[in-house]
C-alpha cells in the first residue's frame, strides 16, 4: 500500500512539473503568436487587404473595441456611482468582457438615439475604450478561391 502512495506521489510530481513546462512554453507560444499577429494584421492595414485565402485558410482582420473604468484617481468609484445612479448597479461584480459589451450596446443605444456612434454622457470620464485589431484564421470554404 505504501509503496503504491509513493509511486502515485511520485507520477503526480511528475505531471504537476511536466504541465509546468508546459504552461511556460503555452505562454510563450502565445507571445509570438500575438507579435505575428500584430504585424500581419498591420501589414494587411497598410496593404488595404481585409481578407486573404491561403493554404486553406481564410485570415479576415478584426477589430473588438474593448472598455475599463478609467485610471485615474477615484476612476472606478465614479464609473460605480454612474452605473448605481443609471440603474446598472447589477454590473458591480462583472468581468471586463461583460463589462466592454455592455458599454457596446450603450454606444449602439447612444447611435440609434444621436446617429452618432459616441459614449453616453453619463460614462464619459469614467470609462476608456481601445480597440484591439486581430486576424481571424478560418478553414476557407470552396467559395473563396
Amino acid at each position: 500500500m505504501e509503496n503504491k502512495m509513493l509511486l502515485l506521489a511520485g507520477k503526480l510530481k511528475e505531471l504537476r512539473d511536466t504541465k509546468a513546462s508546459i504552461d511556460e512554453e503555452a505562454k510563450f507560444i502565445n507571445s509570438e503568436i500575438e507579435k505575428v499577429i500584430a504585424e500581419l494584421s498591420d501589414y494587411m492595414l497598410e496593404s488595404e487587404t481585409p481578407n486573404f485565402t491561403h493554404s486553406g485558410f481564410q485570415f479576415s482582420l478584426t477589430t473588438r473595441t474593448f472598455a475599463s473604468a478609467v485610471t485615474e484617481e477615484n476612476g472606478k468609484e465614479q464609473l460605480y456611482e454612474a452605473l448605481r445612479t443609471n440603474g446598472y448597479d447589477s454590473l458591480f461584480t462583472v468581468n471586463s468582457q461583460t463589462l466592454s459589451g455592455f458599454v457596446k450596446e450603450q454606444m449602439e443605444e447612444y447611435a440609434e438615439e444621436h446617429g452618432e456612434t459616441a459614449l453616453p454622457d453619463w460614462l464619459v470620464g469614467k470609462v476608456k475604450l481601445y480597440d484591439k485589431v486581430s486576424v481571424r484564421v478560418s478553414k476557407a470554404t470552396k467559395k473563396s478561391k
